[in-house]
């Protein structure tokens, strides 16, 4: 895993590594037993403080997700995802010709987030997708 970080985005640069972290979870690219990449890797491929990363990783830490072994690194402890990767996969790849469409419309990438939220938020406030006990 490689971790970026927008410095124009507005999210501190520690929340955006704690946003990748669990996405990487999510969608089952990092799992339990898999070891995050060094602080030192981290500063060097992102070019942010090792502060930054150092709080990102006890975020993460205190959300239960990784844990840090003293000498070893730090550890996944649990995924975030439940989906099939399969279906993952599939859905990821028809996501990828939607924005490629999008961005041939002449969408730039806030308008396709705006768009995908909109759709998201609307799903949630109609009940798609939401449990309902």
């Amino acid at each position: 895993m490689e971790f970026r970080v927008d410095r124009s985005s507005g999210l501190p640069a520690y929340l955006q590594l704690v946003r990748q972290a669990r996405e990487a979870l999510r969608l089952g690219w990092l799992g339990p037993g898999d070891r995050l990449p060094t602080v030192r890797d981290v500063v060097a491929t992102s070019g942010v403080n090792a502060n930054t990363v150092l709080k990102a990783y006890r975020e993460l830490e205190r959300s239960g997700l990784v844990e840090a072994r003293q000498g070893a690194g730090t550890f996944v402890k649990a995924g975030l995802g439940s989906a099939d990767p399969a279906v993952l996969a599939a859905l990821r790849a028809r996501l990828v010709e939607w924005v490629r469409a999008a961005r041939a419309a002449g969408l730039d990438r806030e308008d396709i987030d705006a768009l995908v939220r909109s759709v998201v938020t609307a799903g949630e406030t109609e009940g798609e997708g939401v449990a309902v006990t």
